[in-house]
């Protein structure tokens, strides 16, 4: 089959496109899927600049969103058969489990869902990732409730769109930074209370003003750095603050945090792939099990702003690399 190896630390020269093995089945609870597309998400670049966790077990198989037909089972498989079409988050930062930049791939049926009938396969492979790092900041580290206020930052990219709605199934009133109007409107489309344009307003005042100087109940930062840091200001005491980066912040602003009594939470949902907590993997498997559902209500949409076949991936990872992407970027195997 074709797939895309990671060859070394680096560049996007580092991504080539090869033939390999075919994955075989080595548990009678493995499926094996023709993957027709796969997500395109910023840790697959850094995956590729660090060589993944495991850059001593290169070459590797990038991507941690597939979306295929099963085209094979194992003899103790129950919830699939050949035929249906899953999607799943599985593999793609080294372990001993490849990623979806490829044809074929195996997963372990308690891993994978159904996927949404209302979806295609190049939509149906931006929602894992995106929507599982929302419900765990939302739900699991935030636990936002009906009326709360929630700033999401970057409200227009494929974690920010999808916790958006997210936030607003929650019942939630929600606030979001975007960088232009493009990306405005797309964030307003979505259902969120106030648009900030960052580049134009100061956040932390808007937010202030917004909640008539408390500030929010609830932050979702998918940004990092200074943004982070700027957005302790922004929290009411006794909020949340929940960044899915890591958390870097100078002594004043960390006072300022404690003074406050404000929470402030990390967030990666890499942590049961990486340290193959089977229970945790099977909890995630839920969270899209609830996405399906939002999805196929027409509750829940995911913005798809460009697709490339398997062979132009590395323009892929320059896009996602540079930042400011609207929605998701997605690779197909079908184009």
């Amino acid at each position: 089959m074709k797939a895309i190896w990671l060859t070394a630390p680096g560049d996007v020269d580092c991504l080539v496109m090869s033939e390999v093995a075919m994955p075989q089945l080595t548990s009678p609870e493995e499926i094996r899927v023709q993957l027709h597309a796969a997500g395109v998400n910023p840790v697959d670049y850094k995956m590729r600049q660090r060589g993944t966790f495991r850059p001593e077990k290169l070459p590797a198989i990038l991507g941690c969103d597939g979306a295929g037909v099963v085209e094979s089972v194992g003899p103790a498989v129950t919830r699939f058969k050949v035929g249906d079409e899953v999607y799943f988050f599985n593999g793609g930062i080294g372990t001993s489990v490849p990623g979806n930049y490829a044809e074929y791939t195996v997963i372990h049926q308690d891993y994978a869902a159904l996927k949404p009938k209302n979806l295609s396969m190049v939509e149906a492979a931006a929602v894992p990732l995106a929507w599982i790092t929302a419900w765990e900041s939302l739900v699991d580290r935030a636990q936002v409730q009906a009326n709360q206020t929630v700033l999401i930052h970057a409200g227009a990219g494929g974690v920010g769109h999808v916790a958006i709605q997210l936030a607003k199934i929650l019942k939630a009133t929600v606030a979001t930074t975007v960088s232009g109007p493009e990306k405005a409107e797309l964030a307003k489309a979505l259902g969120a209370d106030l648009v900030i344009n960052y580049r134009q307003t100061d956040f932390t005042k808007a937010a202030l003003e917004w909640t008539q100087g408390q500030g929010v109940e609830v932050v979702m930062d998918n940004v990092g750095g200074d943004v982070c840091c700027q957005s302790i200001s922004a929290t009411r005491i006794y909020g949340r603050l929940v960044t899915i980066l890591d958390l870097i912040c100078p002594e004043i602003a960390l006072k300022s945090a404690r003074l406050r009594n404000i929470h402030l939470i990390q967030e990666l949902m890499l942590t049961p792939l990486y340290l193959q907590m089977h229970e945790a993997r099977i909890a995630q498997r839920r969270m899209l099990e609830e996405a399906t559902k939002w999805l196929e209500a027409g509750r829940l949409t995911v913005k798809v702003s460009q697709v490339f076949p398997l062979a132009q991936v590395a323009e892929a990872h320059r896009l996602i690399e540079a930042g400011s992407t609207l929605g998701k970027i997605v690779l197909s195997t079908q184009i």
